[in-house]
């Protein structure tokens, strides 16, 4: 991949696509308990915690990384995420902030579909009593919406490959150039045609046909992890029931992004030392020796409670937040494999302008 990931938060409005971008990355996005909070994209740099080969080599103290940071020999590894506008019914009509949506998410090389997994706000963001299971009818469904109107256009809903379809070019050259516009290239397309069970030529494909081949490209083009998002509030264990029974546990994360933003705020002020991705933090009593390291604060009560709740809730029930396995597994999904290039192969140094520093 030549470029840095871009990974798009999508979901109807109010499942917590907005604290779900502010915990994850280091962005400060306006949220809200009503519709459309977001009306333009946001957009923040997430991190990946990977294990940094300087620890293997005992040489933390030269590791100094131009791409991202390493912190006591774990590397922080860059992730552009964005936060687009709620997805709504009828989006592809441009409902909603539909067209907008489209645009926002064209170049994004995957998606997180946040779900809020509590029940408590309906297809449209506003807040009610929800059948959970009528809302994860919407997970695939903002994929199936990013190419929709790639494909289908005018009143008739006439398909557009068909009409510019040249018999002397191939399925894979023709549907190449109809979805260049969304970063596919000929492998890709190739691809995603290997699994596609229809063989006909494209002359004979009818809007069935044309659907089919939309799944089959989008699973290719856009990975899609769905977080199931508010997992401390009431009903959520009820509403993860039923979704695992009928979508299985396969690329889903349970998440509760209000907790991470709250730890991550806490370690930032520094009352407590949170380590991302755990169930582990430490509080002011907990250091042994406050001369050595850094000295933390100490909590108030009104806090402190909320910590306790927080890891009654979501940290000894779950054993972390969800936000950053939903990174890990998102790199896991896009079979991204991190590499330490080096100029030297006994030294590890990484530029003959720095060549004191390791693995940059």
């Amino acid at each position: 991949m030549g470029h840095d990931v871009l990974i798009a938060c999508v979901g109807k409005p109010s499942a917590g696509k907005s604290s779900f971008l502010n915990a994850i990355s280091d962005a400060t996005a306006k949220v809200g308990n009503f519709p459309f909070t977001t009306i333009k994209p946001n957009q923040g740099m997430a991190y990946v915690l990977i294990d940094c080969p300087c620890s293997r080599f005992d040489k933390q103290s030269l590791c100094k990384p131009r791409y991202g940071k390493c912190v006591q020999g774990k590397r922080h590894v860059p992730i552009k995420i964005l936060d687009v506008a709620g997805l709504v019914p009828g989006a592809s009509q441009g409902n909603g902030l539909g067209n907008q949506f489209l645009d926002d998410l064209r170049t994004a090389d995957a998606l997180i579909h946040v779900v809020d997994v509590s029940g408590t706000t309906d297809e449209s963001g506003k807040s009610n009593c929800w059948n959970i299971i009528l809302s994860t009818t919407l997970i695939g469904s903002s994929q199936r919406l990013a190419t929709g109107y790639i494909l289908i256009c005018g009143k008739n809903g006439e398909i557009l490959f068909v009409d510019t379809w040249q018999p002397r070019s191939s399925t894979a050259e023709t549907l190449q150039l109809q979805f260049s516009g969304y970063g596919a290239n000929l492998a890709m397309v190739n691809r995603f045609l290997d699994k596609f069970p229809d063989k006909r030529s494209l002359d004979m494909w009818n809007s069935d046909t044309v659907m089919m081949m939309v799944n089959a490209f989008i699973a290719e083009r856009f990975p899609t992890l769905v977080a199931l998002n508010k997992i401390d509030l009431p009903d959520s264990d009820k509403n993860i029931d039923l979704i695992s029974r009928k979508y299985g546990q396969d690329n889903i994360v349970l998440v509760s992004a209000l907790a991470e933003t709250f730890l991550r705020k806490l370690h930032k002020q520094k009352f407590i030392k949170y380590h991302e991705g755990t169930d582990v933090f430490e509080l002011a009593e907990d250091q042994v020796d406050p001369s050595v390291e850094e000295k933390l604060l100490t909590l108030d009560d009104k806090a402190r409670n909320r910590l306790e709740r927080v890891q009654d809730l979501v940290l000894f029930r779950y054993g972390h937040t969800g936000v950053q396995e939903c990174l890990q597994q998102m790199i896991a999904l896009l079979k991204l494999v991190p590499v330490f290039p080096v100029r030297n192969i006994n030294s590890f140094s990484s530029s003959r302008y720095a060549a004191q520093l390791v693995f940059m």
